[in-house]
């Protein structure tokens, strides 16, 4: 069979997701569990939105509102743009893959910072694209070497902001300095899952951007602050005409009317933003200090999880970083484990509730003490 299948999808390793806690209660016989390996919202989504589900589950023999009317008029409210600005997808993760599905040609080049979000990979040799994938620096998205990367061939440059795996952010002046250096012919995607976590002013306003630059794509989501994962919505902006060209490609009834409802009624919710930032800062603040007792290097973050360096305490203990991870799985905290993005003995952690939190470092401390 895999002489039948397109050339360009064998070279693709498929996206491993976080273990879910079903999974692990079912493999290791565990109870209690907690689960801080993919960037979740533990704290879950707002009761307006809980209850716009449930008011609307009568109604789900109907197709989905295929337009996605009235969250895209409350979302062009919000950010000061026209419907005609957003497109919403079954998580950003569709609208990723809709972009090359509409702009790549195969042969064309894909930048991105490496480590970064896998996926960018993954829909670049979709359509038999090229991956050319740009070393971090200091641990964050190296612009000046994604512009030497530039060739005749680029044809689309993604920036996670904040990067996934590394919670590291580019700021304002150094976007703006990239973008007038960039080809207008060239896709500058902004993936800014994690924007709503940002507690830096300098943080880049690339909606704003927009009535400068036409070849800007922002991608933005309901899984992560709003607590949404589950039911996958994310959302475009960008040029109407871009939004236009993306739309060629949209299968219709993608984001489905559950989806729909809880996004809608979660943006009227600011209390639960607001109690979910203040939440991820404690967090935060809690786990930097757990980590410096314990000895161990971190990456400061501007999103909702840390990367942490094992390298030291693998050394010392002689355990892979991967080993560690699977002894903090029997002891029913999950994490992610990052050798799928070329972090060998790394660990990244969701910053949870204040009790998810002291029980990762409590199996945290018990397995590399």
């Amino acid at each position: 069979m895999k002489r039948l299948a397109r050339r360009s999808i064998l070279k693709i390793k498929p996206y491993e997701p976080g273990k879910p806690i079903e999974e692990v209660m079912r493999e290791l016989g565990l109870r209690r569990i907690v689960k801080l390996a993919s960037n979740e919202n533990t704290l879950g989504p707002s009761s307006r939105a809980l209850k716009a589900l449930r008011d609307y589950l009568p109604k789900i023999y109907l197709y989905p509102e295929d337009s996605c009317f009235y969250l895209k008029k409350e979302l062009a409210r919000r950010l000061k743009v026209k419907r005609e600005n957003l497109i919403l997808g079954n998580g950003s993760d569709e609208i990723m893959e809709l972009i090359p599905k509409t702009f790549l040609n195969p042969g064309e080049e894909v930048i991105y910072g490496h480590p970064s979000f896998l996926i960018y990979e993954i829909v670049t040799r979709i359509m038999g694209g090229k991956p050319v994938p740009v070393p971090l620096k200091d641990y964050t998205y190296d612009l000046e070497g994604m512009l030497k990367a530039i060739t005749r061939k680029t044809k689309i440059i993604f920036i996670c902001n904040p990067n996934n795996p590394t919670g590291t952010m580019v700021d304002k002046e150094g976007v703006e300095a990239f973008l007038e250096r960039v080809p207008r012919n060239i896709i500058v995607v902004f993936d800014e899952a994690y924007k709503d976590y940002v507690e830096r002013a300098d943080f880049p306003d690339t909606v704003k951007l927009l009535k400068e630059y036409r070849n800007i794509i922002i991608l933005r989501t309901f899984a992560k602050i709003y607590g949404l994962a589950g039911l996958r919505i994310g959302y475009g902006i960008a040029r109407e005409e871009v939004i236009n060209l993306l739309s060629k490609v949209r299968l219709p009834f993608n984001v489905n009317s559950l989806a729909q409802v809880a996004a809608l009624a979660s943006l009227s919710d600011r209390e639960e933003v607001k109690r979910t930032r203040k939440m991820n800062a404690r967090g935060k603040r809690f786990l930097y200090a757990a980590f410096q007792d314990l000895g161990l290097d971190y990456v400061p973050t501007q999103a909702n999880f840390i990367l942490i360096d094992l390298r030291s305490v693998c050394r010392r203990t002689k355990r892979s970083g991967k080993r560690i991870c699977q002894e903090l799985l029997k002891e029913g905290v999950i994490v992610r484990e990052m050798s799928s993005w070329g972090l060998d003995n790394y660990m990244r952690v969701t910053i949870g509730r204040e009790e998810e939190n002291r029980r990762f470092i409590q199996a945290l401390e018990k397995e590399i003490r």
